[in-house]
């Protein structure tokens, strides 16, 4: 049989509804359904391992999802149709004569994700972000399942893309008196021309697959992705059922299930997502207020550092500066020469200056010695004299003699004597020095002279005299 779009210039002679493998009839519909839902699939795992997410998580969800999709398709059109099986229960099961409803799968899907996700303690809103691409995907590809099965077509129209379909290949319940009225012969085979309604859904759905890539990397909440889907998928399919004219009806009333579901998803799902929205905007607005406070809460802290590091190197240089100049007495510049220039008033802090009073008082003593010899010394030569001067006058000329000599000879002894003590007066004047300086500063010793001749800080003993 054959389908053409005559506005469009398309013939196509024959179009099958089945083949036949080892004598068993496979449908289009059916194979073009799995390879969508195949690649839907696919396209999941795919998109998991890019996040980073658990794609075996991803696979598990999915296989619960198609059981309960199926299970809940089959189950809403035999609710919807049920004057076609309260006859023969059987037939309920056999899913081989088609009678699936989409949202009846979709609602299924959710079902068996939201229990999966649950039990696996999983963010179902995250992974339904992902999954829903999934979702879109085979929605694209299985709708032209339709396209072999003569199904899902509109009301008459003579647009660019208007459809013939021969009236022998569709159910006669949904043809309508303007199909009839607008038949078309073609090769003594009558035609209807009709909306190619799937190909529009196909369409919608490839427009919304391009927009949800785009929400994916920018979304702003958990499931917002899913959200949009579904209200954008229930305003496309809200139009798209007007034109049908192979509705499912709810029993008893003319309204249409799907144009039902969808007038709720799109108002509810399009109510929430806009709520979410804001609301992700007022906290993305509170987390970015957040980090500037904290930016600059870091930034003042950085600057009051760097001002007190500036602030400590100035007072360093000034107090480098005054050591050098000799201008702060109240602590150590390791500077003696600026010690010996302003001496304190603890006399063990000056040892040049307890030096030279313990030198004045060595000289005074030395002095006193000095006298105290001479005077034993004068006291000596007197008996001597009174000795010397009894002999007679016959003895004069040799005891002139004599007498000269003697006097030579304490002059010798008299200089050997002088030179033995300034010795002494010197070994006592040096070991006053030590004494004194011992006395007034214990700590200070000849080990120790070192450290005051350079600043303490430079100060290094000599290799010479490096001790452990």
């Amino acid at each position: 049989m054959s389908i053409q779009f005559p506005n469009l210039g398309i013939n196509l002679d024959y179009v099958g509804k089945s083949i036949q493998i080892f004598g068993f009839e496979i449908t289009f519909f059916g194979l073009i359904i799995a390879l969508g839902m195949l690649l839907g699939m696919g396209f999941v795992i795919l998109e998991a391992k890019r996040c980073g997410e658990e794609k075996d998580s991803y696979l598990e969800m999915m296989i619960v999802s198609l059981l309960f999709g199926v299970a809940g398709a089959r189950l809403l059109y035999v609710f919807c149709s049920w004057n076609l099986y309260k006859g023969n229960i059987a037939q309920i099961f056999n899913i081989r004569n088609g009678g699936l409803s989409f949202y009846g799968g979709l609602f299924g899907g959710i079902l068996g994700a939201a229990i999966y996700c649950g039990v696996r303690r999983k963010s179902f809103m995250q992974m339904a972000d992902t999954a829903s691409m999934g979702i879109i995907i085979a929605q694209i590809i299985g709708r032209w399942g339709d396209f072999f099965n003569r199904e899902s077509f509109g009301e008459y129209t003579n647009s660019i893309f208007a459809m013939q379909l021969p009236l022998s290949a569709v159910r006669s319940s949904e043809v309508t008196s303007a199909m009839r009225e607008n038949l078309e012969t073609i090769g003594g085979i009558s035609y209807i021309q009709v909306h190619p309604a799937f190909l529009y859904e196909s369409l919608w759905c490839l427009l919304l697959f391009l927009l949800m890539l785009v929400w994916k990397r920018k979304k702003r909440f958990q499931g917002e992705v899913f959200l949009r889907y579904l209200a954008g998928y229930g305003l496309g399919r809200f139009v798209i059922e007007y034109l049908r004219t192979d509705k499912l009806l709810i029993p008893g009333t003319s309204v249409g299930v799907s144009q039902l579901i969808s007038a709720a998803l799109f108002l509810i799902c399009a109510l929430v997502a806009a709520v979410e929205g804001t609301m992700a905007k007022k906290r993305a607005a509170r987390r970015r207020r957040r980090r500037e406070q904290d930016y600059e809460a870091q930034e003042r802290a950085a600057r009051e550092a760097e001002a007190e590091e500036y602030r400590d190197r100035i007072r360093l240089e000034r107090a480098f500066a005054d050591e050098k100049s000799g201008e702060v007495p109240e602590a150590y510049s390791g500077n003696a020469a600026f010690y010996e220039e302003n001496p304190g008033d603890n006399p063990g802090d000056n040892p040049g200056e307890n030096s030279e009073e313990n030198s004045e008082e060595g000289e005074d003593s030395s002095a006193e010695e000095n006298s105290n010899l001479e005077e034993l010394d004068r006291s000596e030569e007197i008996p001597e004299e009174k000795s010397e001067a009894a002999p007679s006058s016959k003895e004069e000329p040799d005891e002139k003699l004599e007498k000269g000599s003697l006097e030579n000879a304490s002059q010798d002894e008299n200089l050997a004597e002088n030179e033995e003590s300034e010795k002494t007066v010197e070994s006592i004047d040096h070991a006053s020095e030590e004494t004194a300086s011992a006395a007034k500063n214990p700590s200070f010793s000849e080990d120790d002279e070192w450290l005051y001749s350079k600043p303490r800080r430079f100060a290094k003993k000599p290799a010479g005299q490096q001790e452990d």
